[in-house]
């Protein structure tokens, strides 16, 4: 019996947000542990069990339902059919079901044992007394997951908006270390050499190891070549000696408004008192380089791909000044998007520069990442031509033309080209308009594997630049088909459906087995792109022509396709999903590492493991629904 109970004690402090207790409170808590048995298909709560009951599964699983407002919940009615109630979400041992903790708020749902199931039973009533000064945990058992999961996100929404660049940037994020210095007695020219070799523009000047002042490149010009004197001169003759300094405690905002207000361009920076580092104004102002718009503005006038190369090698360090400000994973991805079509649409004008206007009206297409606005730094190419039924076999050279001269200026500029040559450069996918309406009547009405996997790429395509009606003209079309096909919906979602989330029956995550990412979770194919797959079919089973994720579950929601609540459920998860990966990205490319989609479950907070939990059991959710309708 000891060897039980304390299998039990290790069991419950396990689960958030028991840990919180205390073992007094723990104690307290096993000994008001009543233990059900309830069998496969029966109802909660077990017979016998009365008033308000917090259950913890311990063995087996549970489904919860919302019931219709008009059905009054009755424990001996068995006759509620899969159309008048919606799957809320499922249970698995180790979760906490709430339902029963307020009785009043459960008369509209219906939970139900999927197997033969081993509960914990709590009168609610005697928790809440064990809990009275714990508020976090009380708030826990006050929320489902899709509630903490929306709470956080709702927090990191809100950092977001509050955040800004340099006012919240630490000086030490910018200074350079170790400061540069000479001695006093040293001459000019040693001065001007030393600056040379380092490739420094000011140098401090210390005398006894204390800071004498500072001389930089303009003093050299101004206070020695100007006024004739001779370079063997000590700097001392020409340095500045009341300098002025900034503690590295303060903000990047503090150093650029006191340089501007000094008319200086070279602060150095203080910690405790001693000298720590220096920071010039162009390293505050290239804060500001980074900034979308004025990058954007940049890569409209650059005038080769050498130029667009070197923009383009800003765009990690934007991740992650981003991903450090706060910004959130939407934020980042159009941002991102913006820039990488601003870089294409600058190489389609070069190309037209090099080779001449168009023959025929044309648009070039991205789809992908890019085409919904969720892309991040660099990642492949998507992207294809739809040319104007108008063309000739005599133009088809310069189409050719310039899809090779912006595929590979978009390699050049870190943009790697398409494993799968999804790319305007094969010529499957620089196509008459007519070609590609075949293509989509295609795959619409013959949905095999190779149609549905090029849907899941071209029913995302955006127009990046030219005649946008090509594009607009093809999707009315197919999105009137897709509305009304639910045979080919139903293909889709059955494809769709084979990427789960990588959540086991036993509470923990499934993770990659071996090979270099070995024990990580791959947050893309098993956590984002199942939220994609899902918007996605949601937004042409309703004739919705948006591409971007958010939207298409921002406009589908309340329709036939899923339910308000849902809607919002995934939405949190996908931005939660979305933010793990920005941070982690942002971290490895801090690192010096490739950035990847590969993340270790350890190197997350026990909380942040609960609410990543929260998250795949609201996809897992939708998926099962999704899979009961067809």
């Amino acid at each position: 019996m000891e060897n039980a109970l304390t299998e039990i004690h290790a069991f419950v402090r396990a689960i958030p947000p028991f840990e919180h207790l205390s073992e007094d409170q723990l104690e307290q808590l096993l000994k008001a542990i009543n233990i059900c048995y309830v069998r496969a298909q029966q109802e909660l709560p077990p017979e016998g069990e009365q008033g308000a009951k917090l259950y913890i599964v311990r063995k087996g699983a549970l489904s919860y339902f919302q019931l219709p407002e008009r059905v009054d919940h009755d424990h001996t009615d068995q006759k509620h059919s899969d159309r008048e109630q919606q799957l809320l979400g499922k249970y698995g041992e180790g979760d906490l079901c709430t339902v029963f903790c307020y009785p009043e708020e459960s008369k509209t749902i219906r939970v139900v044992c999927e197997e033969d199931c081993l509960l914990y039973s709590i009168d609610f009533a005697l928790l809440k007394d064990i809990i009275v000064d714990l508020p976090q945990v009380k708030a826990f058992f006050q929320q489902s997951p899709a509630q903490r999961l929306s709470q956080v996100l709702d927090q990191a929404n809100q950092n977001a908006i509050l955040n800004s660049s340099l006012l919240n940037t630490n000086v030490s994020d910018f200074y350079h270390t170790p400061v540069a210095t000479i001695e006093s007695n040293a001459t000019i020219q040693q001065a001007a050499i030393t600056m040379t070799e380092q490739n420094f523009s000011c140098l401090v000047v210390v005398d006894a190891g204390k800071t004498a002042g500072i001389i930089t490149d303009k003093d050299i010009r101004r206070r020695c070549v100007a006024q004739g004197l001779s370079i063997v001169a000590p700097v001392s003759e020409i340095m500045t000696r009341d300098i002025t300094t900034l503690s590295s405690s303060q903000s990047a905002f503090d150093a650029l408004m006191l340089m501007t207000s000094l008319n200086i361009h070279h602060l150095p920076v203080t910690h405790q008192g001693k000298l720590a580092g220096m920071v010039t104004i162009t390293d505050l102002m290239r804060q500001e380089e980074q900034n979308a718009v004025n990058l954007t503005s940049l890569i409209h006038k650059a005038n080769s791909i050498v130029e667009l190369k070197k923009l383009s090698a800003l765009l990690p360090k934007l991740q992650v000044k981003m991903a450090t400000l706060g910004a959130s994973a939407s934020q980042l991805g159009k941002t991102v998007s913006a820039i990488t079509t601003a870089i294409t649409i600058r190489l389609i004008a070069l190309a037209e520069q090099k080779y001449g206007a168009a023959p025929v009206p044309y648009v070039w297409v991205a789809a992908g990442s890019q085409a919904r606005q969720e892309q991040f730094a660099h990642s492949d190419q998507d992207n294809g031509l739809i040319i104007s039924d108008r063309i000739q076999p005599e133009h088809e050279p310069w189409f050719a033309n310039l899809a090779t001269y912006v595929c590979d200026g978009l390699a050049q500029c870190g943009f790697v080209y398409c494993p799968g040559e999804i790319m305007a450069t094969t010529k499957h996918w620089r196509q008459p308009q007519k070609r590609w309406l075949q293509y989509f009547n295609t795959w619409i009405n013959t949905p095999d594997p190779k149609a549905l996997l090029h849907c899941s790429i071209f029913f995302d395509l955006t127009a990046i630049y030219g005649d946008t009606r090509l594009l607009e003209d093809i999707r009315s079309k197919v999105l009137s088909q897709t509305k009304q096909s639910s045979l080919f919906i139903a293909h889709l979602s059955k494809n769709a459906l084979q990427l789960k989330p990588p959540l086991g029956f036993f509470r923990d995550f499934v993770l990659i087995q071996d090979g270099k990412n070995k024990a990580s979770l791959d947050l893309k194919h098993n956590g984002i792109a199942p939220i994609v797959d899902l918007a996605r079919i949601y937004a042409l089973s309703e004739g919705i022509s948006a591409v971007n994720t958010r939207e298409r579950l921002q406009k589908v929601a309340g329709t036939r396709a899923v339910t308000k609540a849902s809607a919002k459920n995934l939405l949190d998860a996908f931005e939660f999903l979305s933010m793990l990966k920005m941070k982690h990205q942002a971290e490895q490319i801090s690192q010096q590492q490739a950035p990847d989609n590969y993340l270790s479950p350890k190197s997350l907070s026990k909380l942040e493991r609960e609410h990543l939990k929260d998250a795949f059991k609201v996809i897992k959710t939708l998926q099962e629904s999704r899979q009961s309708v067809y």
